[in-house]
């Protein structure tokens, strides 16, 4: 045991270097947050898949909380919304109604090639639009669905960490 102390006190605290800052310029509203951002996800209809790849940049792999970004259950208690998918004419007032709900200054991410250009879904019968038809997007992440490190970065550009 005396030996295991004497290394320990000997190395000192040995950890990764942190990650370079984003490239990506933060937007003026995300500079108002102080660093930390609470989140609503709003699936406004998409496949599911952009959730999976949420779910992995929230998890122990990615952890995106410990760049300030957390995801919160109620829109009154958000800083930014994180829309994927389509907005689908079932979803359009719900999403406007979400938006309106958020307080100043709300930022919108539009995450996944649907929410922003409705990708595979253009012109289906259901479908209202992209998000920015709907609400003004602040941020966008591409990809079908996007890399939970592209994720990462883009909520890593809201809170400047």
């Amino acid at each position: 045991m005396r030996q295991l102390l004497r290394k320990i006190r000997a190395t000192g605290r040995v950890a990764e270097p942190p990650p370079e800052r984003p490239d990506a310029e933060m937007p003026d509203k995300a500079r108002e947050l102080g660093g930390s951002v609470q989140i609503r996800h709003v699936d406004a209809g998409s496949c599911n898949g952009c959730e999976v790849e949420i779910a992995s940049a929230f998890g122990p792999v990615y952890d995106a909380e410990r760049y300030g970004a957390r995801l919160v259950a109620s829109p009154r208690h958000a800083d930014a919304l994180v829309v994927t998918g389509p907005v689908t004419r079932n979803m359009r007032m719900a999403l406007r109604r979400t938006y309106e709900a958020v307080p100043e200054p709300r930022l919108v991410v539009a995450l996944g090639d649907c929410a922003r250009n409705c990708g595979v879904f253009a012109e289906a019968y259901g479908v209202e639009g992209a998000v920015s038809d709907v609400v003004p997007v602040d941020v966008e992440v591409p990809g079908c669905p996007p890399a939970p490190e592209a994720i990462v970065a883009a909520l890593r550009g809201l809170t400047g960490r």
